[in-house]
């Protein structure tokens, strides 16, 4: 069973995957007329516990992901247009942001990655500037700046903040990434008593750094 957090493009494309691949999945959205579930043969239900086998929608947002976690997911796709991991800890714990910290972690990074920052977050890329490729497969080299990069931004994002919680975003097919199932219970169980954490979801080319604080 894989979650896929957000039924629009991405979401359906994530499913698409999913269907070759003959997994069993719940889409997860607030929108219960989503593209997700205009486009696939989804069975709607209201809670978890009547998800078995199969591709199912679940109306709702982040704050579900705890409770999904009963269904042991392999692979989480978080594809909803918001830091998925960090807003699920925040909301689960009513942590607020702890903004203090990002003049630390900017000043560990190089300045030409920093896409934005503000409000408890930091987003990163090596493809700053530009749009990326459809389906691209991350190459060593990005062939958008064909700049070589120096280490995965995931590496780099740990490098910025050692203290970091650092959720990679695996590379499943080219242009499609997911989080383990596990890193992400891994998570709540360290930032469940956590007064502050920095939370971060990464790929080889992009990245998110959440700041968090107990209020």
């Amino acid at each position: 069973m894989d979650i896929i957090v957000g039924g629009g493009k991405y979401g359906v494309e994530a499913a698409k995957f999913l269907e070759k691949k003959a997994r069993s999945y719940v889409v997860v959205d607030r929108n219960p007329d989503c593209l997700a579930v205009r486009e696939l043969n989804l069975q709607k239900v209201e809670s978890v516990e009547k998800i078995k086998e199969g591709r199912y929608f679940l109306k709702g947002g982040v704050e579900l992901l705890p409770d999904l976690l009963e269904l042991e997911p392999e692979y989480i796709f978080p594809t909803a247009p918001l830091h998925v991991a960090a807003e699920a800890v925040r909301v689960k714990f009513n942590l607020k942001p702890w903004n203090d910290v990002l003049d630390c972690i900017i000043g560990n990074l190089p300045a030409r990655v920093v896409v934005s920052a503000g409000r408890g977050s930091v987003v990163v890329s090596y493809n700053r500037d530009a749009d990326c490729l459809e389906k691209c497969s991350a190459p060593d080299v990005c062939p958008v700046t064909k700049i070589r990069k120096p280490c995965p931004m995931h590496d780099l994002v740990k490098f910025a903040y050692p203290d970091a919680i650092v959720l990679i975003s695996r590379q499943l097919e080219p242009g499609l990434g997911a989080i383990e199932g596990k890193d992400f219970a891994e998570l709540m169980r360290q930032t469940e008593k956590k007064e502050r954490v920095v939370i971060a979801t990464a790929c080889r080319c992009h990245g998110v750094i959440t700041a968090l604080r107990r209020v």
